[in-house]
Protein backbone atom coordinates (compact mmCIF):
# COMPACT_ATOMS: atom_id res chain seq x y z
CA UNK A 1 0.00 0.00 0.00
CA UNK A 2 1.47 3.31 -1.13
CA UNK A 3 1.14 6.57 0.76
CA UNK A 4 -0.89 9.33 -0.89
CA UNK A 5 1.15 11.88 -2.80
CA UNK A 6 0.66 14.48 -0.04
CA UNK A 7 1.97 12.03 2.55
CA UNK A 8 4.99 11.19 0.45
CA UNK A 9 5.68 14.89 -0.04
CA UNK A 10 5.52 15.60 3.69
CA UNK A 11 7.76 12.67 4.60
CA UNK A 12 10.32 13.57 1.94
CA UNK A 13 10.36 17.27 2.88
CA UNK A 14 13.17 18.75 4.94
CA UNK A 15 10.95 18.93 8.01
CA UNK A 16 9.71 15.39 7.42
CA UNK A 17 13.24 14.06 7.29
CA UNK A 18 14.09 15.84 10.54
CA UNK A 19 11.02 14.41 12.24
CA UNK A 20 11.77 10.89 10.97
CA UNK A 21 15.32 11.23 12.29
CA UNK A 22 13.98 12.31 15.68
CA UNK A 23 11.52 9.42 15.76
CA UNK A 24 14.45 7.11 15.10
CA UNK A 25 16.19 8.53 18.17
CA UNK A 26 13.07 7.98 20.29
CA UNK A 27 12.74 4.42 18.98
CA UNK A 28 16.40 3.71 19.80
CA UNK A 29 15.94 4.91 23.37
CA UNK A 30 12.72 2.94 23.82
CA UNK A 31 14.44 -0.19 22.52
CA UNK A 32 17.36 0.11 24.95
CA UNK A 33 16.05 1.92 28.04
CA UNK A 34 14.68 -1.18 29.73
CA UNK A 35 18.05 -2.90 29.97
CA UNK A 36 18.85 -2.09 33.63
CA UNK A 37 16.58 -0.51 36.25
CA UNK A 38 15.39 2.78 37.69
CA UNK A 39 18.10 5.26 38.61
CA UNK A 40 18.21 6.70 42.12
CA UNK A 41 17.15 10.15 40.87
CA UNK A 42 14.27 8.66 38.87
CA UNK A 43 12.97 6.90 41.97
CA UNK A 44 13.04 10.14 43.93
CA UNK A 45 11.17 11.97 41.15
CA UNK A 46 8.55 9.23 40.86
CA UNK A 47 7.95 9.47 44.59
CA UNK A 48 7.57 13.24 44.39
CA UNK A 49 5.12 12.76 41.51
CA UNK A 50 2.75 11.02 43.95
CA UNK A 51 2.48 14.32 45.87
CA UNK A 52 1.82 16.95 43.22
CA UNK A 53 2.83 20.39 44.38
CA UNK A 54 3.91 23.75 42.98
CA UNK A 55 7.39 23.13 44.31
CA UNK A 56 9.87 20.64 45.74
CA UNK A 57 13.14 21.01 47.59
CA UNK A 58 15.25 19.73 44.68
CA UNK A 59 13.50 21.23 41.67
CA UNK A 60 10.50 23.19 40.39
CA UNK A 61 7.31 21.22 39.64
CA UNK A 62 7.46 20.53 35.90
CA UNK A 63 9.46 17.28 35.97
CA UNK A 64 7.43 15.57 38.74
CA UNK A 65 4.28 16.60 36.87
CA UNK A 66 5.49 14.85 33.70
CA UNK A 67 6.40 11.82 35.83
CA UNK A 68 2.81 11.81 37.14
CA UNK A 69 1.56 11.81 33.54
CA UNK A 70 3.88 8.89 32.75
CA UNK A 71 2.68 6.94 35.77
CA UNK A 72 -0.94 7.58 34.80
CA UNK A 73 -0.42 6.46 31.21
CA UNK A 74 2.05 3.61 31.63
CA UNK A 75 2.16 2.71 35.31
CA UNK A 76 5.60 2.10 36.88
CA UNK A 77 7.17 1.39 33.48
CA UNK A 78 10.83 2.21 33.02
CA UNK A 79 10.48 2.59 29.26
CA UNK A 80 7.23 4.54 29.63
CA UNK A 81 8.82 7.00 32.06
CA UNK A 82 11.94 7.50 29.98
CA UNK A 83 9.89 7.93 26.80
CA UNK A 84 9.23 11.54 27.80
CA UNK A 85 12.92 12.28 28.30
CA UNK A 86 13.72 10.72 24.93
CA UNK A 87 10.93 12.74 23.33
CA UNK A 88 12.30 15.97 24.82
CA UNK A 89 15.78 15.50 23.35
CA UNK A 90 14.27 14.38 20.03
CA UNK A 91 12.20 17.56 19.78
CA UNK A 92 15.34 19.57 20.56
CA UNK A 93 17.04 17.72 17.71
CA UNK A 94 14.30 18.82 15.28
CA UNK A 95 14.47 22.41 16.53
CA UNK A 96 18.22 22.43 15.95
CA UNK A 97 17.70 21.45 12.33
CA UNK A 98 14.97 24.08 11.98
CA UNK A 99 17.34 26.72 13.36
CA UNK A 100 19.78 25.87 10.59
CA UNK A 101 16.96 26.18 8.05
CA UNK A 102 15.89 29.58 9.38
CA UNK A 103 19.48 30.78 9.05
CA UNK A 104 19.46 29.74 5.40
CA UNK A 105 20.79 26.19 5.54
CA UNK A 106 19.71 23.50 3.07
CA UNK A 107 18.75 19.93 3.93
CA UNK A 108 22.34 18.80 4.41
CA UNK A 109 23.04 21.66 6.83
CA UNK A 110 19.83 20.95 8.74
CA UNK A 111 20.62 17.26 9.13
CA UNK A 112 24.23 17.87 10.11
CA UNK A 113 23.14 20.34 12.80
CA UNK A 114 20.37 18.05 14.07
CA UNK A 115 22.55 14.96 14.24
CA UNK A 116 25.45 16.86 15.80
CA UNK A 117 23.06 17.85 18.59
CA UNK A 118 21.73 14.29 18.91
CA UNK A 119 25.08 12.48 19.20
CA UNK A 120 26.57 14.78 21.83
CA UNK A 121 27.12 12.98 25.12
CA UNK A 122 24.74 14.98 27.37
CA UNK A 123 21.59 14.87 25.20
CA UNK A 124 22.16 11.21 24.35
CA UNK A 125 22.52 10.42 28.05
CA UNK A 126 19.49 12.57 28.90
CA UNK A 127 17.35 10.33 26.72
CA UNK A 128 18.33 7.32 28.82
CA UNK A 129 17.12 8.66 32.19
CA UNK A 130 14.11 10.61 33.34
CA UNK A 131 15.60 13.73 34.91
CA UNK A 132 14.96 17.43 34.69
CA UNK A 133 18.07 17.94 32.55
CA UNK A 134 16.28 16.50 29.49
CA UNK A 135 13.50 19.07 29.73
CA UNK A 136 15.96 21.83 30.62
CA UNK A 137 17.81 20.95 27.41
CA UNK A 138 14.57 21.24 25.43
CA UNK A 139 13.68 24.67 26.85
CA UNK A 140 17.13 26.12 26.13
CA UNK A 141 17.03 24.90 22.54
CA UNK A 142 13.44 26.14 22.20
CA UNK A 143 14.51 29.57 23.45
CA UNK A 144 17.33 29.70 20.91
CA UNK A 145 14.94 28.67 18.12
CA UNK A 146 12.44 31.39 19.09
CA UNK A 147 15.22 33.99 19.08
CA UNK A 148 16.33 32.87 15.61
CA UNK A 149 12.75 33.29 14.38
CA UNK A 150 12.59 36.69 16.06
CA UNK A 151 15.86 37.88 14.53
CA UNK A 152 14.94 36.63 11.08
CA UNK A 153 11.35 37.86 10.92
CA UNK A 154 11.73 40.92 13.15
CA UNK A 155 8.21 40.11 14.33
CA UNK A 156 8.32 41.36 17.91
CA UNK A 157 5.45 39.11 18.97
CA UNK A 158 8.00 36.29 19.23
CA UNK A 159 8.93 37.81 22.59
CA UNK A 160 5.69 36.32 23.93
CA UNK A 161 6.80 32.85 22.81
CA UNK A 162 10.18 33.42 24.41
CA UNK A 163 8.45 34.39 27.64
CA UNK A 164 6.52 31.11 27.61
CA UNK A 165 9.67 29.08 27.03
CA UNK A 166 11.68 30.88 29.72
CA UNK A 167 8.80 30.49 32.17
CA UNK A 168 8.61 26.75 31.50
CA UNK A 169 12.39 26.58 31.81
CA UNK A 170 12.25 28.23 35.23
CA UNK A 171 9.56 25.75 36.23
CA UNK A 172 11.99 22.97 35.28
CA UNK A 173 15.49 23.98 36.39
CA UNK A 174 16.81 27.24 37.72
CA UNK A 175 19.85 27.21 35.44
CA UNK A 176 17.51 28.80 32.89
CA UNK A 177 18.25 32.03 34.78
CA UNK A 178 21.85 31.88 33.53
CA UNK A 179 20.71 31.48 29.94
CA UNK A 180 18.27 34.33 30.41
CA UNK A 181 21.18 36.47 31.66
CA UNK A 182 23.04 35.51 28.48
CA UNK A 183 20.06 36.61 26.38
CA UNK A 184 19.78 39.96 28.17
CA UNK A 185 23.53 40.54 27.99
CA UNK A 186 23.50 39.71 24.29
CA UNK A 187 20.70 42.20 23.70
CA UNK A 188 22.68 44.93 25.45
CA UNK A 189 25.72 44.19 23.27
CA UNK A 190 23.90 43.89 19.95
CA UNK A 191 20.75 46.04 20.02
CA UNK A 192 20.03 47.65 23.38
CA UNK A 193 17.01 49.45 21.92
CA UNK A 194 15.13 46.16 22.07
CA UNK A 195 14.87 46.65 25.82
CA UNK A 196 12.39 49.45 25.11
CA UNK A 197 10.13 47.17 23.08
CA UNK A 198 6.73 46.60 24.67
CA UNK A 199 6.56 43.02 23.37
CA UNK A 200 9.78 42.15 25.22
CA UNK A 201 8.25 43.34 28.48
CA UNK A 202 4.99 41.57 27.77
CA UNK A 203 7.04 38.42 27.25
CA UNK A 204 8.73 39.06 30.60
CA UNK A 205 5.29 39.32 32.25
CA UNK A 206 4.22 36.02 30.66
CA UNK A 207 7.40 34.37 31.90
CA UNK A 208 6.88 35.65 35.44
CA UNK A 209 3.23 34.57 35.52
CA UNK A 210 4.21 31.03 34.51
CA UNK A 211 6.89 30.93 37.19
CA UNK A 212 4.77 32.69 39.84
CA UNK A 213 3.25 29.55 41.48
CA UNK A 214 6.68 28.15 42.25
CA UNK A 215 7.89 31.54 43.43
CA UNK A 216 4.97 31.68 45.89
CA UNK A 217 5.76 28.12 47.02
CA UNK A 218 9.37 29.16 47.65
CA UNK A 219 8.20 32.11 49.77
CA UNK A 220 5.95 29.82 51.83
CA UNK A 221 8.86 27.41 52.34
CA UNK A 222 11.46 30.10 53.12
CA UNK A 223 13.27 29.56 49.80
CA UNK A 224 14.34 26.10 50.86
CA UNK A 225 15.49 25.28 47.33
CA UNK A 226 18.14 27.99 47.56
CA UNK A 227 19.49 26.30 50.70
CA UNK A 228 19.53 23.01 48.81
CA UNK A 229 21.35 24.56 45.84
CA UNK A 230 23.94 26.19 48.10
CA UNK A 231 24.62 22.84 49.74
CA UNK A 232 24.85 20.97 46.42
CA UNK A 233 27.11 23.63 44.89
CA UNK A 234 29.50 23.57 47.85
CA UNK A 235 29.52 19.77 47.75
CA UNK A 236 30.21 19.67 44.00
CA UNK A 237 33.00 22.22 44.22
CA UNK A 238 34.51 20.32 47.15
CA UNK A 239 34.46 17.09 45.16
CA UNK A 240 36.09 18.77 42.16
CA UNK A 241 33.08 18.47 39.85
CA UNK A 242 33.74 21.98 38.51
CA UNK A 243 37.38 21.25 37.69
CA UNK A 244 38.32 21.26 34.03
CA UNK A 245 35.20 23.23 33.15
CA UNK A 246 36.54 24.76 29.94
CA UNK A 247 38.35 21.66 28.68
CA UNK A 248 35.23 19.57 29.23
CA UNK A 249 33.39 21.74 26.71
CA UNK A 250 35.60 20.22 24.01
CA UNK A 251 35.63 16.53 24.91
CA UNK A 252 32.50 15.86 26.98
CA UNK A 253 29.77 18.44 26.41
CA UNK A 254 29.72 17.85 22.67
CA UNK A 255 31.13 15.04 20.59
CA UNK A 256 34.83 15.40 19.82
CA UNK A 257 34.07 15.03 16.11
CA UNK A 258 31.61 17.94 16.20
CA UNK A 259 33.88 20.41 18.02
CA UNK A 260 34.97 22.03 14.72
CA UNK A 261 31.29 22.48 13.86
CA UNK A 262 30.36 24.49 16.94
CA UNK A 263 33.62 26.45 16.77
CA UNK A 264 32.75 27.31 13.16
CA UNK A 265 29.32 28.39 14.34
CA UNK A 266 30.80 30.68 16.98
CA UNK A 267 33.23 32.07 14.39
CA UNK A 268 30.39 32.67 11.90
CA UNK A 269 28.22 34.48 14.45
CA UNK A 270 30.95 37.05 15.09
CA UNK A 271 31.76 37.50 11.40
CA UNK A 272 30.11 40.30 9.38
CA UNK A 273 27.99 37.76 7.48
CA UNK A 274 26.62 36.43 10.76
CA UNK A 275 25.69 39.83 12.18
CA UNK A 276 21.93 39.24 12.09
CA UNK A 277 22.26 36.30 14.50
CA UNK A 278 25.17 37.61 16.58
CA UNK A 279 22.94 37.66 19.64
CA UNK A 280 23.29 33.85 19.71
CA UNK A 281 27.06 34.13 19.93
CA UNK A 282 26.87 36.46 22.90
CA UNK A 283 24.26 34.24 24.54
CA UNK A 284 26.77 31.39 24.47
CA UNK A 285 29.81 33.42 25.55
CA UNK A 286 28.05 35.17 28.43
CA UNK A 287 26.38 31.99 29.70
CA UNK A 288 29.67 30.09 29.52
CA UNK A 289 31.47 32.86 31.42
CA UNK A 290 28.78 33.03 34.11
CA UNK A 291 28.93 29.31 34.77
CA UNK A 292 32.74 29.36 34.74
CA UNK A 293 33.00 32.10 37.35
CA UNK A 294 30.17 30.59 39.39
CA UNK A 295 32.03 27.24 39.33
CA UNK A 296 29.17 25.39 37.73
CA UNK A 297 29.44 21.83 36.47
CA UNK A 298 30.52 21.54 32.83
CA UNK A 299 27.28 19.95 31.61
CA UNK A 300 25.26 23.02 32.62
CA UNK A 301 26.32 24.63 29.31
CA UNK A 302 25.44 21.61 27.15
CA UNK A 303 22.03 22.98 26.02
CA UNK A 304 23.73 26.04 24.49
CA UNK A 305 25.56 24.08 21.78
CA UNK A 306 22.71 23.19 19.39
CA UNK A 307 22.39 26.83 18.28
CA UNK A 308 26.13 26.84 17.53
CA UNK A 309 25.77 23.59 15.58
CA UNK A 310 23.06 25.22 13.48
CA UNK A 311 25.20 28.27 12.78
CA UNK A 312 28.25 26.11 12.06
CA UNK A 313 26.33 23.94 9.61
CA UNK A 314 25.18 27.03 7.71
CA UNK A 315 28.70 28.43 7.61
CA UNK A 316 30.05 25.04 6.51
CA UNK A 317 27.55 24.84 3.67
CA UNK A 318 28.68 28.24 2.38
CA UNK A 319 32.32 27.27 2.73
CA UNK A 320 31.71 24.12 0.70
CA UNK A 321 30.35 26.34 -2.06
CA UNK A 322 33.82 27.85 -2.43
CA UNK A 323 35.43 24.44 -3.05
CA UNK A 324 35.63 22.39 -6.20
CA UNK A 325 32.74 19.93 -6.64
CA UNK A 326 35.04 16.95 -6.07
CA UNK A 327 36.53 18.40 -2.90
CA UNK A 328 33.12 19.43 -1.58
CA UNK A 329 31.78 15.93 -2.21
CA UNK A 330 34.72 14.43 -0.37
CA UNK A 331 34.15 16.71 2.63
CA UNK A 332 30.45 15.85 2.73
CA UNK A 333 31.23 12.13 2.69
CA UNK A 334 33.76 12.61 5.47
CA UNK A 335 31.21 14.50 7.57
CA UNK A 336 28.56 11.80 7.07
CA UNK A 337 30.98 9.02 7.94
CA UNK A 338 32.33 10.91 10.92
CA UNK A 339 28.86 11.56 12.33
CA UNK A 340 28.00 7.87 12.06
CA UNK A 341 31.23 6.69 13.71
CA UNK A 342 31.07 9.35 16.41
CA UNK A 343 27.42 8.54 17.11
CA UNK A 344 28.06 4.81 17.41
CA UNK A 345 31.06 5.40 19.67
CA UNK A 346 29.07 7.67 21.97
CA UNK A 347 26.10 5.29 22.02
CA UNK A 348 28.33 2.39 23.06
CA UNK A 349 29.30 4.30 26.20
CA UNK A 350 26.18 6.32 26.97
CA UNK A 351 23.26 4.03 26.10
CA UNK A 352 22.45 1.13 28.46
CA UNK A 353 23.70 -1.48 26.01
CA UNK A 354 26.51 -3.30 27.81
CA UNK A 355 25.72 -6.55 29.66
CA UNK A 356 25.85 -5.73 33.40
CA UNK A 357 29.11 -6.50 35.18
CA UNK A 358 31.16 -7.03 32.02
CA UNK A 359 34.30 -5.13 31.14
CA UNK A 360 32.35 -3.09 28.59
CA UNK A 361 29.78 -2.23 31.26
CA UNK A 362 32.46 -1.20 33.77
CA UNK A 363 34.09 1.06 31.18
CA UNK A 364 30.76 2.67 30.28
CA UNK A 365 29.84 3.13 33.94
CA UNK A 366 33.19 4.72 34.71
CA UNK A 367 32.67 7.11 31.79
CA UNK A 368 29.19 8.31 32.76
CA UNK A 369 28.83 7.25 36.41
CA UNK A 370 25.11 6.52 36.24
CA UNK A 371 24.67 2.85 35.43
CA UNK A 372 25.70 1.49 38.85
CA UNK A 373 22.92 3.50 40.50
CA UNK A 374 20.31 1.52 38.53
CA UNK A 375 20.91 -1.76 40.39
CA UNK A 376 19.92 -3.11 43.79
CA UNK A 377 16.73 -1.19 44.48
CA UNK A 378 14.26 -4.03 44.12
CA UNK A 379 16.51 -6.28 46.23
CA UNK A 380 16.57 -3.62 48.93
CA UNK A 381 12.77 -3.36 48.97
CA UNK A 382 12.43 -7.15 49.02
CA UNK A 383 14.65 -7.36 52.09
CA UNK A 384 12.68 -4.65 53.87
CA UNK A 385 9.48 -6.63 53.23
CA UNK A 386 11.13 -9.81 54.55
CA UNK A 387 12.25 -8.04 57.72
CA UNK A 388 8.78 -6.55 58.20
CA UNK A 389 7.23 -10.01 57.93
CA UNK A 390 9.64 -11.35 60.57
CA UNK A 391 8.68 -8.84 63.26
CA UNK A 392 6.38 -9.83 66.17
CA UNK A 393 2.85 -8.38 66.26
CA UNK A 394 3.63 -6.10 69.22
CA UNK A 395 6.11 -4.14 67.06
CA UNK A 396 3.32 -2.06 65.55
CA UNK A 397 3.06 0.68 64.50
CA UNK A 398 5.96 -0.05 62.16
CA UNK A 399 7.74 2.60 60.13
CA UNK A 400 10.31 2.35 57.33
CA UNK A 401 13.18 4.83 57.43
CA UNK A 402 15.27 5.48 54.29
CA UNK A 403 18.62 7.18 54.06
CA UNK A 404 17.74 9.37 51.09
CA UNK A 405 14.95 10.26 48.69
CA UNK A 406 15.99 7.68 46.08
CA UNK A 407 15.92 4.86 48.64
CA UNK A 408 12.55 6.05 49.89
CA UNK A 409 11.26 6.08 46.34
CA UNK A 410 12.51 2.55 45.72
CA UNK A 411 10.88 1.08 48.82
CA UNK A 412 7.62 2.91 48.10
CA UNK A 413 7.61 1.80 44.46
CA UNK A 414 8.34 -1.87 45.12
CA UNK A 415 6.85 -2.18 48.58
CA UNK A 416 3.51 -0.38 48.67
CA UNK A 417 1.69 -3.22 46.91
CA UNK A 418 3.01 -5.58 49.60
CA UNK A 419 1.68 -3.53 52.49
CA UNK A 420 4.71 -1.47 53.49
CA UNK A 421 3.83 1.87 55.09
CA UNK A 422 4.78 5.19 53.53
CA UNK A 423 8.55 5.54 53.88
CA UNK A 424 9.86 8.38 56.05
CA UNK A 425 13.13 10.14 55.42
CA UNK A 426 14.84 13.36 56.39
CA UNK A 427 16.06 13.80 52.82
CA UNK A 428 14.92 16.67 50.59
CA UNK A 429 11.12 16.92 50.11
CA UNK A 430 10.46 13.73 52.09
CA UNK A 431 11.33 15.63 55.25
CA UNK A 432 8.47 18.06 54.56
CA UNK A 433 6.01 15.14 54.60
CA UNK A 434 6.80 14.29 58.20
CA UNK A 435 6.98 10.99 60.09
CA UNK A 436 3.34 9.93 60.22
CA UNK A 437 0.62 9.96 62.82
CA UNK A 438 0.94 8.14 65.13
CA UNK A 439 4.74 8.03 65.09
CA UNK A 440 6.19 4.55 64.53
CA UNK A 441 7.11 2.44 67.53
CA UNK A 442 9.48 0.23 65.55
CA UNK A 443 11.51 1.47 62.59
CA UNK A 444 12.99 -0.67 59.81
CA UNK A 445 15.91 1.29 58.41
CA UNK A 446 17.69 1.03 55.08
CA UNK A 447 20.52 3.01 53.59
CA UNK A 448 22.10 3.97 56.92
CA UNK A 449 25.04 2.74 58.98
CA UNK A 450 24.57 1.55 62.54
CA UNK A 451 26.74 4.39 63.84
CA UNK A 452 24.42 6.94 62.19
CA UNK A 453 21.29 5.31 63.54
CA UNK A 454 22.55 5.02 67.10
CA UNK A 455 22.74 8.80 67.35
CA UNK A 456 18.94 8.82 66.91
CA UNK A 457 17.72 5.56 68.47
CA UNK A 458 18.63 3.90 71.76
CA UNK A 459 18.34 0.40 70.36
CA UNK A 460 19.26 -0.89 66.87
CA UNK A 461 19.89 -4.46 65.78
CA UNK A 462 20.94 -5.96 62.47
CA UNK A 463 17.94 -7.68 60.88
CA UNK A 464 18.87 -8.24 57.25
CA UNK A 465 21.21 -7.64 54.35
CA UNK A 466 20.73 -7.42 50.61
CA UNK A 467 23.15 -8.11 47.78
CA UNK A 468 23.29 -6.13 44.55
CA UNK A 469 23.28 -8.34 41.42
CA UNK A 470 26.33 -8.89 39.22
CA UNK A 471 28.67 -7.83 42.01
CA UNK A 472 27.91 -4.16 41.27
CA UNK A 473 28.59 -1.51 43.90
CA UNK A 474 25.85 1.10 43.81
CA UNK A 475 27.58 4.40 44.59
CA UNK A 476 24.35 5.78 46.06
CA UNK A 477 24.37 2.97 48.64
CA UNK A 478 28.09 2.20 49.02
CA UNK A 479 28.38 -0.11 52.07
CA UNK A 480 24.89 0.74 53.40
CA UNK A 481 23.32 -2.59 52.45
CA UNK A 482 22.38 -3.72 55.95
CA UNK A 483 18.81 -3.50 57.24
CA UNK A 484 18.36 -2.56 60.90
CA UNK A 485 15.39 -2.59 63.25
CA UNK A 486 15.49 0.36 65.63
CA UNK A 487 13.32 1.54 68.53
CA UNK A 488 13.20 4.00 71.41
CA UNK A 489 14.19 7.37 69.89
CA UNK A 490 16.55 9.35 72.09
CA UNK A 491 14.19 12.34 71.77
CA UNK A 492 10.47 12.60 71.00
CA UNK A 493 9.73 12.46 67.29
CA UNK A 494 8.42 16.01 67.21
CA UNK A 495 11.70 17.25 68.70
CA UNK A 496 14.42 15.48 66.75
CA UNK A 497 12.59 15.53 63.41
CA UNK A 498 13.22 19.24 62.91
CA UNK A 499 16.95 18.62 63.17
CA UNK A 500 16.77 15.49 61.03
CA UNK A 501 16.84 17.19 57.63
CA UNK A 502 19.56 16.80 55.03
CA UNK A 503 20.12 17.40 51.34
CA UNK A 504 21.44 15.09 48.67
Amino acid sequence: MRLPAVGRTIISSDTGILILSALGVVALHCATNGQYGFHRDELATIDDARFLSWGYVVYPPFTPFVARVALTLFGPSLIGLRFFAALAVAIAMVLTGLMAREMGGNRMAQLVAAWAAAIAGPPMAEGTMFEYVAFDFLWWVSAAYVIVRLLKSRDQRWWLALGCVVGLGMMTKFTMAFFLAGILGGILLTNARLLLNKWLWLGAVVSFLIFLPNFIWQIHHHFITLDFLKFIHARDVGRGHANGFLLAQFWAMTNIFTVPLWLAGLYYLFRPEGKRYRLLGWMYVITLALFFFAKGRPYYVAPAYPMLFAAGAVWGERWLGSLTPATARSVRNTVRTGLVIAGISTAAIVLPLAPPGTGWWKFADAANGNFNEEFGWREMADEVVRVRDSLPPDSAPIGVWAGDAGQAGAVNLFGHARGLPEVISGSNSHWLRGYGDPPPKTVITTGSRRSELETVFQHCELAGHFTIPFGIENSALEDRTDIFVCSRPREPWNVFWWRNHWYG
